[in-house]
């Protein structure tokens, strides 16, 4: 029986509400409380109530505790690419994008024990799945089943790990169930450790699981995706990250050993064939990601993603769904919340010709009727991937939900030929051919009718890599990753500074910003979602008729004020509220939370 679909998080959390995940208490090392009515020995007397273990694990990466809004949109503002637009902290979300966060944060501790509980249930059944009858069956379907789980959960429990790495560097660790643990409090490891954990069983997992091709289309892990995360978490392994003694960040030991394993698992991904681009960004998330009820996309670009329901919280338990296209995106009729906005300065990053653009900023709100678009100021710019109006089946512009069932991407595989180009120029000292393609691939993607004007691929090392920093800004502009990806290249505190002396210069209008529009005007009646909606040109001065009016359409004040003389928002307003608590060596991880201190084996570090 397949559970695993556009619902899967449903299935999932419902299991766990009546306890048969529950087989052991998280307690040693967590405040969960789970009640059991299943033994072990029933949970896992057979593939499907084994596979409904499996889903709870699964679950644990949805909801608003997870992928459904903290791990992926509250947490990485700050960067270079998206802020939070409030001018106060909050002691909240606000205060992470503005780097004015500290222990009694009230946005760390429910992820932080969601993250540990997705652990559990992983080590429930990493423990478990083995024993099955069906784990040695003579039925090769039985066993190959039982098997994919195994490899699932392995994968499972990785993701869960990397993500309490990247977020509070050592922690502790255990890799089998609360019940089995002989100690009350576990200490913090060096994260180092972990990961060649993780990388390890990565590798046994991928002996575990089909391709993508070889099962039925759905959201499961399967090989592509633990190679890609294999990949991925090397790449942290060997990049920097701020270490505990000195506070400092510093380069993973023998880093080209992982930048090694980046490469050779890119590179089968890549050969394999089993995955592709979609032909355009814009397809990709307004079809398959933001179409709610469409199959999983046919080219396999999704490598990796979160199932969500379109549930919330509900009766104080918490659902699997993800508040993408509440959360962030346009508001409609004036409903939704955007709480991130894509910096000016990212922007104007985009070449003109670079369709990737209109996919992850959306200038625009739309009106009470659904469809007409209304423009936004510069300083007000809407991320562009997860929108409510791409949302299908159709969101009614009255609906007060929060809760849409959007997955989350994890891994796309234009990340895994960017993975591949960086670990081939770190492990040559320079980009081969090979690299080259696997870069150019993805920049064609998005000059898509304009391939020839893609500039040109510098090959020396350094030139070469800060060609991908680039392009890994555009390519995944609002997906969460280019946060910590500065921070493994030990570039966060750089791009903050740059990004503010950038925000300086658009503001007073000084090179390279110089022709950035003081105002634009949008097409009053306008339905489109991309730059035809606008009269006037994003990078030519100040429109074909200067301060004056344009027949049809309504002026916006883009980078300007409406007094004259007065200073730029992107000054007052952006400026004044980005990144101003930023403090590097400590900033680049979060403190761990008050009331998980209460594990008196934890210390707080990192200058917290």
């Amino acid at each position: 029986m397949n559970f695993f679909n556009k619902n899967i998080k449903k299935a999932g959390a419902a299991f766990l509400i009546v306890g048969a995940l529950a087989i052991s208490s998280c307690n040693k090392y967590l405040d969960e409380q789970p009640v059991s009515s299943l033994t072990t020995a029933e949970a896992f007397s057979n593939v499907e109530s084994a596979y409904k273990v499996l889903l709870s694990s699964y679950s644990q990466l949805a909801g608003d505790n997870a992928f459904g809004i903290r791990l992926n949109i509250y947490y990485p503002m700050g960067s270079d690419e998206t802020m939070n637009p409030s001018e106060n902290s909050d002691g909240g979300r606000r205060s992470i994008s503005r780097y004015e966060v500290n222990a009694a944060n009230t946005e760390l501790l429910r992820p932080f024990n969601q993250l540990y509980y997705g652990i559990e249930c992983a080590n429930i059944c990493i423990d478990n799945i083995p024993s099955m009858a069906a784990y040695n069956s003579s039925n090769e379907a039985e066993k190959a089943a039982a098997r994919r789980m195994y490899g699932e959960a392995l994968t499972l429990r990785a993701i869960f790990y990397q993500e309490i790495i990247k977020l509070w560097g050592d922690v502790p660790a255990t890799y089998i169930p609360a019940s089995k643990l002989t100690e009350n409090f576990l200490p913090k490891v060096d994260r180092d450790v972990i990961y060649d954990r993780l990388l390890d069983d990565l590798a046994i997992a991928d002996e575990h699981l089909p391709w993508r091709t070889e099962v039925a289309a759905d959201e499961r892990i399967t090989k592509g995706a633990a190679k890609a995360l294999r990949a991925r978490i090397a790449l942290f392994r060997g990049g920097y990250s701020l270490r505990r003694s000195p506070v400092q960040m510093v380069r993973g030991a023998d880093h080209l050993k992982y930048y090694e394993i980046a490469r050779t698992e890119c590179d089968a991904i890549i050969k394999s064939g089993k995955h592709a681009l979609a032909p355009t960004q814009k397809e990709l998330f307004q079809k398959y990601v933001c179409g709610v009820n469409t199959p999983v996309d046919p080219y396999g670009e999704l490598i990796l993603q979160v199932g969500m329901s379109d549930l919330g919280n509900r009766d104080g338990i918490q659902q699997a769904g993800s508040k993408l296209g509440y959360a962030c995106g346009p508001r409609v009729n004036n409903l939704g919340n955007n709480f991130i906005l894509i910096l000016p300065t990212a922007f104007y990053k985009f070449d003109s010709l670079d369709t990737r653009r209109d996919v992850a900023v959306a200038p625009y709100d739309v009106a009470a009727d659904g469809v007409t678009k209304i423009g936004k100021k510069l300083e007000e710019l809407r991320d562009g991937k997860f929108r409510r109006d791409w949302i299908t089946p159709a969101v009614s512009p009255t609906s007060n939900s929060q809760y849409f069932g959007v997955n989350w991407p994890l891994i796309r595989y234009s990340d895994v030929l960017l993975m591949y180009a960086e670990a081939v120029n770190e492990i040559n000292n320079g980009a081969t051919a090979e690299a080259v393609a696997a870069f150019e691939t993805v920049r064609k993607r998005g000059f898509a009718g304009n391939e020839s004007k893609i500039g040109t691929t510098p090959t020396a090392k350094a030139d070469f890599f800060n060609a991908i920093a680039n392009e890994r800004l555009l390519e995944f502009m609002g997906e969460g990753l280019r946060k910590y990806d500065l921070i493994r290249w030990n570039l966060l505190a750089t791009k903050v500074s740059e990004t503010k002396a950038n925000l300086l210069k658009l503001a007073n209008r000084e090179a390279p910003y110089q022709n950035v529009p003081l105002f634009m005007y949008y097409k009053t009646t306008s339905t489109a979602d991309d730059y035809t909606m606008w009269a006037t040109s994003y990078y030519n001065g100040n429109g074909p008729t200067g301060s004056g009016s344009v027949a049809g359409a309504t002026r916006v004040n883009w980078a300007g004020t409406s007094t004259s003389g007065a200073e730029s928002p992107i000054k007052t307003v952006t400026l004044a509220r980005y990144a101003i608590g930023f403090t590097p060596n400590k900033s680049e991880l979060f403190p761990i939370a008050t009331e998980a201190l209460s594990n008196a084996r934890i210390s707080q570090d990192y200058g917290y």
